[in-house]
């Protein structure tokens, strides 16, 4: 087998994407057959490629030339559809790349699926794609299509009920049947898929690796794709990079929830540790927005292709009701919105025109839209000249689709998407599809539901707060030195941690009540202990913890009380001794930690800490590493941040010490990929602001043999 060289990342997918021929093995002259649709649909849709069916038994296929073999094939082939039953199709593919190939789809099923024989068949053809350079979409796919070459490589009914109309938007699925439903909605959307891949069982091309190549294709502007999971960390993250930083939304529904497992010692990040929470936070991390279902995933999406992403997240609300006003102000506030009033100027210049209206925002222009349809155009004008909103929202219902006010009131959005560019203004219309196609040619989008249009707004600004913010990912270099084995011990590892820059709480390991006593003389008392076993998590629930110690003597009581209830609780334990450290007081409690995710590596988690951090789970996490603006991100999205940021009187945390503390934490994980299983430092005492901050408790889990 001939081996190609490797193609760069840019055109990684072209041949795939974009052939200029085609061979369809397995050809059927029944169009409605597997073999027999992808034929039939690329040559109705005007491909202008070479189509070439290979089919031993036939002469002819749908009236073309068929030939034996692909290596009867007397022309280069980009790409190979291979409809033939499961057992032959590594032969098949084999063959392929001996003609030079360059991309094959699989309809195929039987493959990992099946187990067995079935996985045996799916290495062969990674194997097969891997030594010829060959690109393989599938096993156990649905294919592939260019709608702006009329290339389908798919047998999807659905292009029978809607063929779609190429636009601006990739579509990437795991699930073949799911990517042909978002495609049907998508058309009946008016959402122009350019491209559409589903991957199937990803022997070689992946949902990854296609939306980094979406992201660097010019014609591509909105990424829209369905996972189940992902295999390739760094190839995801890649991709998602690569389209933040071309200021390409990607819009993704993820389905499908595992638990992390965790050794014998459990942590509370690991208890709390799911793969649906980590992605949740790799998503925020990389500015994806993460639908819930195909509805939100196709409104974001439509929404995007317009192109206007609000440069901030005020929205002024526009309404021919009162009460839809409210509704939408409420879901606005809901979102994340900004629904900030019209200065007294502008709302004084709204009343001039029409007393009896509610001018605040929403702006309630009331049925005598009816009448005046200057009144539409004048608060318009005032509310983006005087109300510096960057999304506007209004809700017209059938008003906007009657005779006679469609013309002008599509003329009055044209000429103020005209004078304001970047603004993005969004219309609540119900209307026939021709008078929504009308006001969607003059830039603005059109929902139905005013409550759909404001979350579609919220995601876009929410977007653009992705783009516009730098992307930095610091380097880290691999741990120079290994962990050590487990069982690691506290006092172990806060040294470990302290190396790495993080603020420990200095301690000493005493074995018995007199060294205590003399190591709480030289801290000064009041002091804490804490009883030192590797195989104690935690250990207030196992009475080993003794705080506020003011006296000698009351250190080397507690030194035995804590010694005796932790071996009552835990009998089987080994014990080094008692810890003892300096009384620290005064802030909130915060947890953070590291836990080895199957699919992202190392992550990090941070949320309130203390005792009561599972029952919260107020939590957010991040895929290491990340800097400290991200880390400030991640802080932001807890519900307790305001506890943090001084809520009801408090002094403000030292935020900007605990989002350093959590940078230097993604690093030491980074750097120790593949040894740590996982760490916590909980509880973390975040102190007034310019304190600092100090971890109370270390807990580090190595990997066993790593």
């Amino acid at each position: 087998m001939a081996a190609t060289p490797p193609r760069a990342p840019d055109d990684s997918l072209t041949a795939l994407l974009h052939p200029r021929s085609i061979a369809i093995i397995g050809a059927s002259d029944d169009p409605a057959r597997i073999g027999g649709r992808p034929l039939a649909y690329t040559r109705d849709a005007g491909f202008a490629g070479r189509i070439s069916p290979v089919n031993p038994r036939r002469a002819t296929v749908q009236n073309l030339p068929a030939f034996p073999t692909i290596a009867d094939v007397p022309e280069p082939v980009d790409t190979a559809i291979i409809a033939v039953p499961a057992p032959a199709v590594v032969e098949t593919a084999e063959a392929c790349a001996v003609a030079g190939v360059k991309a094959a789809v699989i309809f195929s099923a039987g493959f990992a699926e099946t187990g067995g024989d079935g996985r045996r068949r799916q290495d062969a053809l990674s194997a097969i794609a891997a030594a010829s350079g060959m690109r393989i979409v599938g096993p156990n796919c649905l294919g592939v299509y260019n709608a702006e070459t009329g290339f389908y490589g798919t047998f999807t009914t659905t292009l029978e009920a809607a063929r779609p109309v190429p636009g601006g938007v990739g579509l990437v699925s795991q699930s073949g049947a799911y990517g042909s439903h978002l495609s049907l909605l998508a058309t009946r959307r008016r959402i122009g898929i350019r491209f559409w891949v589903t991957t199937g069982n990803e022997c070689d091309v992946d949902v990854a690796e296609t939306i980094g190549w979406l992201a660097r294709h010019p014609g591509i502007s909105v990424i829209v794709a369905y996972v189940e999971g992902v295999a390739d960390r760094g190839r995801l993250l890649a991709a998602l990079a690569a389209a933040r930083e071309r200021g390409k939304p990607v819009i993704l529904q993820k389905v499908g929830r595992t638990a992390i497992g965790a050794d014998a010692v459990r942590s509370h990040t690991a208890t709390l540790a799911g793969s649906d929470a980590v992605y949740d936070g790799v998503f925020r991390q990389f500015g994806v927005h993460r639908a819930r279902d195909a509805e939100e995933m196709l409104d974001v999406a439509y929404a995007a292709t317009f192109g206007a992403f609000p440069a901030t997240r005020r929205v002024g609300l526009m309404s021919i009701s009162g009460g839809v006003g409210v509704q939408m102000a409420d879901e606005a506030v809901a979102c994340g919105l900004d629904v900030t009033p019209m200065s007294d100027r502008a709302q004084a210049r709204l009343k001039a025109q029409l007393p009896y209206a509610s001018p605040r925002n929403p702006v309630d222009i009331t049925a005598q839209a009816f009448n005046n349809l200057d009144l539409i155009r004048s608060n318009l004008d005032v509310m983006l000249a005087e109300g510096a909103y960057d999304a506007i929202v209004a809700f017209f219902t059938f008003v906007a689709a009657a005779e006679g006010m469609v013309n002008p009131i599509r003329e009055m959005m044209r000429d103020a998407r005209r004078r304001h560019p970047d603004r993005l203004l969004v219309l609540s219309i119900v209307g026939p599809p021709a008078i929504v196609q009308r006001y969607e040619a003059a830039g603005c989008p059109v929902f139905e539901d005013p409550s759909r249009a404001v979350r579609a707004v919220a995601a876009l600004a929410r977007l653009r707060e992705s783009f516009d913010r730098p992307a930095t990912a610091p380097a880290v270099a691999p741990a120079t030195i290994p962990l050590p084995p487990p069982p690691i011990g506290e006092a172990a590892a806060g040294r470990i941690f302290a190396d790495a820059g993080l603020p420990v709480v200095e301690s000493r390991l005493c074995g018995t009540g007199r060294d205590a006593a003399q190591a709480a003389a030289e801290f000064g008392c009041p002091v804490a202990l804490k009883i030192a076993s590797p195989d104690i998590a935690h250990k207030s629930d196992a009475g080993g913890v003794a705080l506020g110690l003011a006296t000698a003597d009351a250190v080397t009581r507690a030194f035995a009380a804590v010694i005796g209830r932790a071996r009552s609780a835990h009998p089987d334990a080994h014990f080094d001794g008692v810890l003892v450290s300096p009384m620290v007081t005064g802030g909130v409690e915060m947890i953070l930690g590291v836990q080895d995710d199957p699919t992202f590596g190392p992550v990090v988690m941070c949320g309130l800490g203390g005792v009561f951090v599972e029952a919260l789970e107020d939590v957010s996490f991040r895929a290491a590493p990340f800097d400290a603006a991200e880390a400030h991100r991640m802080l932001r999205e807890l519900q307790g941040f305001p506890l943090l940021a001084g809520a009801r009187g408090r002094p403000p945390g030292d935020v900007d010490a605990l989002a350093a503390a959590l940078a230097a934490l993604s690093r030491f994980a980074a750097a120790h990929a593949g040894q740590l299983d996982s760490a916590e430092l909980n509880p973390v005492l975040v102190r007034p602001a310019g304190q600092g901050v100090v971890a109370l408790d270390a807990l580090l889990v190595p990997k066993a043999g790593g």
